[in-house]
């Protein structure tokens, strides 16, 4: 099984992009982890982390994100992760709204995780460098 987590600075993005998917999607697995643990705008180690054991522990995990800084708190938690679970885990360089619709579309459909993060090239908005 393949899971989405996507990212934002901002809880109500992500909640808003989950609901958006839920209107195309009925069983993708869709984390959707938004700003800081007091509330504010901002990133939350520990909830990415949470997420991140909970999909890798369905299969594999497929990571969209809004902003720099959110993708920098996800690669430390990938980092503490083994190499085995590393492999499971991609971030994809994507429009968050448009390449979650398109992720989640795709994983519901059954597609691969390979095929799901080539469609997804087209959305490649170069946010990682």
């Amino acid at each position: 099984m393949i899971s989405l987590i996507i990212l934002s600075h901002s809880k109500k993005i992500v909640e808003g992009i989950k609901e958006l998917a839920y209107q195309m999607v009925k069983d993708t697995n869709i984390y959707a982890i938004g700003g800081s643990s007091d509330g504010t705008i901002g990133s939350d180690y520990n909830a990415m982390n949470d997420a991140v054991i909970d999909a890798l522990s369905k299969g594999e995990v497929l990571v969209l994100f809004d902003l720099g800084s959110t993708v920098m708190t996800m690669q430390m938690v990938i980092d503490e992760l083994e190499e085995s679970e590393k492999e499971k885990i991609k971030i994809v360089d994507a429009a968050l709204v448009e390449g979650s619709i398109q992720a989640a579309v795709d994983i519901e459909i059954g597609k691969d995780f390979s095929e799901i993060i080539k469609n997804l090239e087209s959305l490649k908005l170069g946010k990682i460098q």
